[in-house]
């Protein structure tokens, strides 16, 4: 597994400053194997599907936020912001759980805006892999594939308030959108 530009992260991480990562749901897959064991807390739907997730997410050594922009969101925002504050990063898929796809929910920005943590896009492209035929296409690599893992440069929200937060969104899904795979539909 390749990546590009991981020094964006890791200058971050040196500095004991926590980010919140962002990658579309489809892409996770890649992302989760790249980053097994690292301390960060990852934000899981607390539907039936989710705890499943979950547990796979702590098995590769990861914590989870638990909430969804239908369920739970207010406390998980609230926990995003406690768990950046107390210097962990956190990772979020803005179009998940259960899409439109590649459109970016603003939960990630405003917790972002609160914590005065900067948003690092992450992408991953795999040069052979399957495409579900599922809301958000999750790619999973097939065996020998060459997988690079790709970061944004950092984004800071420039909004004092969650309000005008939200109306960044935008901004944040181009970045994403910059460092993932072409979205193959």
């Amino acid at each position: 597994m390749r990546t590009e530009r991981r020094e964006v992260l890791d200058a971050f991480r040196a500095a004991g400053k926590p980010v919140v990562l962002a990658i579309w749901h489809g892409e996770l897959l890649p992302g989760l194997w790249r980053h097994r064991g690292e301390p960060i807390s990852i934000l899981v739907s607390t539907h039936a599907d989710g705890e499943i997730i979950a547990r796979i997410i702590e098995s590769l050594g990861f914590t989870t936020v638990r909430g969804s922009s239908s369920r739970g969101g207010a406390r998980a925002l609230l926990e995003m912001v406690g768990v950046l504050r107390g210097g962990r990063d956190v990772a979020v898929t803005p179009d998940g759980p259960r899409g439109p796809r590649r459109v970016f929910a603003p939960g990630a920005v405003v917790a972002a805006m609160r914590a005065g943590a900067p948003v690092i896009a992450v992408g991953a492209r795999a040069d052979r892999a399957w495409r579900l035929r599922s809301w958000d296409r999750l790619v999973i690599p097939k065996p020998f594939a060459r997988v690079t893992v790709r970061y944004s440069e950092a984004a800071y929200v420039t909004a004092t308030n969650a309000r005008d937060a939200e109306g960044e969104a935008a901004r944040f899904a181009a970045l994403v959108d910059g460092v993932c795979a072409p979205d193959a539909a």
